[in-house]
């Protein structure tokens, strides 16, 4: 099938790519004509693992291609993917002018039948509006405006692509349906199911997932805190939550707040959306609030710690992206604590295996880039751990112990076995669970 996908950021780029890889013809459009010319240069703008071995192989045998003109795409392709962006407005709204702004291109372009998928999550009511904009200049018998909202992970997108959970379309046009199937049916050979619904249900279900996933995080980091002042450690109880089926092991992980480009917006989408319908979506604003507060949570223990005498202290930071295996910063929770830091005096020596060059763009030369995790200790004053990267699981204790100043790891995501600390002699603060209280030594000159 011939294929358009308007927006290369990370869904647009994704999902091209992916389709591409299934024999499908894709033209990837965007108006950045710097971003076009390294894409066809064989730069990929963004890190996900697994993408770089698509994107070469579709680019190198011709069904993958970038392009700037709008029009080239549209007059060669019979699906048009929508993946522009929709950054939340003033008021937490989605700002839906990128897509309303290309919808009306596409009014002026479109001369045979065409299916136009809203990619990008979007407010309920969002493909009734591309709708009507192309209603304006087009009959409707030559357009079907469809909804098909992404559930892709960053740092597992491309498997999520390949191999979906399920895939949602909205749509009540019995042409579009057999469209849809045809393109999705070999991502689904293993059985999982294509559900059919109407736009707005299928709009609705997007936010609905996202926002429930953002509750649950909200609440196990509430539990985790309530452990704190109880005594209870929250491994054994997220262990014992878990194995109820009604509840399942997933998103019961407590840590320092939710972040990336989806929770974050499509939380205060939904709640706005809820707003202007005079509903009060108590639930939501709560979870919203305790993530703001639960960003914070690692910078007090810190404070404390330290007894608020931050000036003139090193602080090594391991993980600056929102989550491992993505060079996203987006909302990310180290950002606001790395923010804390600085305004209380302190100096922050930071290592992340791929965001480092987003940050380096936002903070410049006010927090100090190492090499490598190990750089960041040298005479660091504590560690503060923000992502869970892979390689931060099983460092080498001993090297840490030396390296560091005073043996101190405050860790946000809970990354190691209070025991094993205990026996390696640091002083251990995670989120939710006892502390460790290893031996303070003198610090080093």
């Amino acid at each position: 099938m011939n294929i358009a996908v308007v927006g290369t950021g990370y869904v647009g780029l994704v999902t091209g790519t992916c389709f591409a890889e299934t024999g499908n013809n894709v033209i990837c459009v965007d108006n950045n004509e710097q971003k076009v010319k390294r894409l066809k240069n064989g730069e990929i703008p963004i890190f996900e693992p697994g993408l770089d071995v698509l994107f070469d192989r579709n680019t190198k045998e011709g069904r993958l291609h970038f392009t700037t003109n709008l029009r080239e795409a549209i007059d060669k392709s019979q699906i048009i993917f929508l993946a522009l962006p929709t950054p939340p407005g003033g008021d937490g709204s989605a700002d839906l002018s990128y897509i309303m702004g290309v919808a009306g291109e596409l009014a002026g372009m479109i001369s045979d039948y065409k299916v136009i998928v809203d990619k990008s999550t979007v407010p309920v009511g969002t493909a009734e509006k591309v709708a009507a904009i192309l209603a304006e200049k087009l009959p409707k018998k030559i357009f079907d405006v469809v909804s098909n909202p992404e559930f892709l992970r960053e740092g597992v997108a491309v498997e999520d692509f390949l191999k979906p959970d399920r895939v949602v379309i909205g749509t009540r046009s019995e042409k579009a349906r057999k469209v849809m199937r045809q393109l999705y049916e070999p991502f689904v050979r293993q059985g999982n199911p294509i559900y059919f619904m109407d736009e707005r249900s299928a709009e609705m279900t997007k936010y609905a997932a996202n926002s429930y996933l953002a509750t649950r995080i909200s609440f196990m980091n509430e539990i985790a805190n309530l452990c704190e002042k109880l005594g209870a450690n929250v491994d054994q109880v997220r262990i014992g939550m878990g194995s109820d089926s009604r509840i399942g092991k997933r998103f019961l992980f407590p840590g320092i707040g939710y972040g990336g480009s989806c929770f974050p917006k499509d939380v205060q989408a939904l709640a706005k959306a809820a707003s202007e319908k005079s509903y009060d979506f108590k639930i939501l604003k709560s979870v919203m609030k305790v993530n703001t507060v639960q960003k914070s949570v690692l910078t007090k223990k810190i404070r404390r710690f330290f007894k608020n005498e931050l000036s003139g202290r090193t602080i090594g930071v391991w993980g600056l992206a929102f989550k491992p295996n993505t060079d996203d910063i987006r909302e990310a929770p180290a950002l606001v604590i790395i923010d804390e830091l600085l305004a209380a005096g302190a100096q922050v020596k930071a290592f992340d295996p791929e965001a480092m060059p987003n940050v380096k763009e936002q903070y410049g030369d006010r927090i100090q880039f190492v090499n490598n995790m190990y750089e960041v200790l040298q005479g660091a004053d504590c560690l503060a751990i923000m992502t869970e990267w892979g390689e931060f699981r099983t460092p080498d204790f001993e090297r840490m112990q030396n390296l560091l100043k005073d043996p101190v790891i405050f860790d946000g995501r809970n990354l190691y076995d209070l025991e094993q600390m205990k026996s390696q002699g640091f002083q251990y603060l995670s989120i939710g669970r006892p502390v460790v209280k290893g031996k303070k030594r003198s610090a080093k000159a």
